[in-house]
């Protein structure tokens, strides 16, 4: 982060105390930072404080006429390569998707040509608020990086998502995001992790994916500078900071979300979609009533792989992902082999995940990148290095 600028605006929540340690972990990775006070934030921390550790002035009042003279709100908004708010309250997230412009603060948002990040942290009723999802689906539209919020303990004696993130990970993603990689630019698309369908209201369908794979690549990715949506479904792993994180339960609800991401550069599938889903899912917890098990009639679910590879909105690169186990019919490779020309992709990236091996769920992978010149095998590696690899390999392709 050497040389870098980052204006950042301190929101009013209790979280601000937070921005005192993100300024100096900034300043220690060789970043400039350029501070900005709400109003609120001052109930909070004190400009001295901010001050003193930015070794910056502190910009407060958009009508201060000595500011407006010697830089004035519209060159502030311009001369950073970042603009982070943190924390992100609930208040400044409604100004910002309301396009409103009433203070400094939001002016220098309104005002800006260089890319935002917000750091959320509110209650967890305002986060789960009807209001706020609707302002966050319009930031992410707007093209707005979220880092964060996490699930935890909160000042106000609560639990639950709301908290905001660390601040040793909202560094490095910040990191990823200055980065001048080679997918500097590059909007990438991952999905990852399982998908769950439905039996009933309590019941679904599912496999043992962890989405510890998926969740390394979306990271290796953004190192690499590229922007990254994360299509997700309930992983046992959490996601990466600095990436758009889109939840999803069902294999229908990733395809919609996979559509709604594009277009992208790339796109690396590495969810394990369940084939099938239950056409006939019972409304209410199905009852153990002595007549036997209840019937269950089976549907296909959609190819989201072979949708993005075939689609109108195709990534210049799909890269598809085959867990097999290896039978009597043929091996892990000829079996992704078929698979890569029966979807369409690009790459597909094999791994076998017979029990013995240990994959699925576990920590390490061992795979076979096959693409129109053949196949190369990988070593067996950690998951977070399998996927440097193979966010290179993307790289180098572009």
């Amino acid at each position: 982060m050497h040389g870098k600028r980052i204006l950042l605006i301190v929101g009013g929540g209790i979280a601000a105390f937070k921005a005192l340690d993100l300024i100096r972990r900034l300043r220690d990775r060789g970043a400039t930072v350029t501070p900005v006070l709400t109003r609120a934030a001052e109930e909070f921390v004190t400009p001295l404080s901010v001050s003193a550790l930015a070794a910056s002035k502190v910009y407060r009042d958009l009508f201060d006429l000595t500011d407006e003279a010697e830089m004035g709100h519209i060159e502030l908004s311009r001369a950073a390569d970042l603009l982070v708010v943190c924390p992100a309250t609930a208040n400044t997230m409604a100004k910002m998707a309301g396009g409103h412009a009433d203070d400094l603060a939001s002016t220098l948002l309104m005002a800006t040509d260089k890319p935002v990040v917000i750091v959320p942290a509110m209650n967890v009723r305002m986060w789960e608020h009807a209001a706020m999802r609707r302002n966050l689906a319009t930031l992410r539209a707007d093209g707005i990086r979220v880092i964060g919020p996490v699930e935890g303990s909160m000042a106000c004696g609560e639990y639950g998502p709301g908290r905001m993130a660390e601040v040793p990970e909202i560094v490095d993603a910040l990191a990823g995001m200055l980065a001048d990689g080679p997918l500097k630019g590059r909007h990438v698309l991952v999905t990852s992790g399982p998908t769950h369908e439905p039996i009933d209201p309590v019941r679904y369908i599912a496999n043992r994916s962890s989405g510890a794979q998926g969740t390394a690549i979306a990271a290796a990715l953004r190192d690499l500078g590229a922007r990254v949506t994360f299509v997700t479904g309930p992983a046992r792993v959490a996601p990466p900071e600095g990436v758009d994180v889109v939840r999803v339960e069902t294999a229908r609800e990733m395809l919609a979300a996979v559509e709604a991401a594009l277009p992208a550069d790339v796109a690396v599938m590495a969810a394990a979609v369940a084939d099938w889903r239950v056409e006939n899912a019972s409304a209410s917890k199905m009852k153990k009533d002595g007549g036997g098990a209840p019937a269950l009639a089976f549907a296909e679910n959609p190819d989201i792989l072979a949708t993005v590879a075939k689609g109108d909105r195709r990534p210049a690169l799909v890269v598809g992902f085959a867990a097999e186990t290896g039978d009597e019919n043929g091996d892990v490779v000829a079996h992704a082999t078929a698979k890569r020309a029966r979807k369409g992709c690009d790459w597909i990236v094999a791994n076998d995940v017979s029990p013995a091996t240990g994959i699925m769920g576990g920590t390490e992978n061992a795979v076979t990148v096959i693409d129109a010149e053949g196949a190369e095998a990988w070593p067996r590696l950690s998951k977070d290095e399998t996927a440097r690899r193979l966010a290179r390999r993307i790289a180098d392709a572009l």
